[in-house]
């Protein structure tokens, strides 16, 4: 296989998780939940200015790619739980790695 039709692939693939986690708040979701479970209102307070809507948006698209997981517990009023799957999970490493590349490159900003 030529380095061209290797190149077209790997950017095809790019884009397709670039859809998954181009949301406004995909990215902060998937850093809150890598800390461990979350309750709606919890990600809401911690997430900062995230509308209801906005959120409730992004948990869906997330959890339709699979990328988290939702729990409802037959309480009152019900409570829904919010964690990654295996394949949410798996993106921390590129968590880390933007974050080092951030530590590394962000600073010539100024």
């Amino acid at each position: 296989m030529n380095s061209a039709v290797q190149h077209k692939e790997c950017s095809a693939l790019i884009h397709d998780v670039l859809k998954i986690l181009s949301g406004k708040w995909s990215f902060l979701v998937l850093a809150e939940l890598i800390r461990g479970k979350r309750r709606f209102n919890e990600l809401r307070r911690n997430l900062g200015n995230v509308n209801t809507k906005g959120l409730t948006d992004t948990l869906r698209h997330l959890e339709e790619n699979g990328m988290i997981s939702r729990q409802v517990f037959p309480t009152v009023p019900v409570t829904v739980e919010y964690a990654l799957t295996e394949k949410g999970k798996a993106f921390h490493s590129i968590f880390k790695e933007m974050a080092m590349w951030g530590e590394k490159w962000m600073d010539e900003r100024e």
